[in-house]
């Protein structure tokens, strides 16, 4: 009986530029998913994003460009 505990995330990418994470911590016994839990949370353009899973990186790297940060800084500043 070996347990072992994974990851997986899904990624999506929000109109703002944010991107929003669904991390799944799976816990499985001799390869049988026996235990899911959920963590959200939210990646907004100019976040330092450099612990994150190296696809995570990757993807943000690749949406969080500079004319993306700059464009959801200002409809922060616009909110406020």
């Amino acid at each position: 009986m070996a347990l072992t505990k994974r990851n997986e995330y899904r990624i999506e990418v929000l109109e703002s530029g944010a991107m929003q994470i669904r991390r799944s911590d799976i816990i499985d016994e001799d390869g049988v998913d026996i235990a899911t839990s959920y963590f959200r949370y939210l990646i907004k353009p100019g976040d330092d994003y450099s612990a994150e899973p190296a696809r995570i990186q990757a993807v943000a790297a690749a949406v969080h460009t500079a004319e993306v940060v700059a464009a959801y800084q200002a409809a922060v500043n616009t909110e406020e």
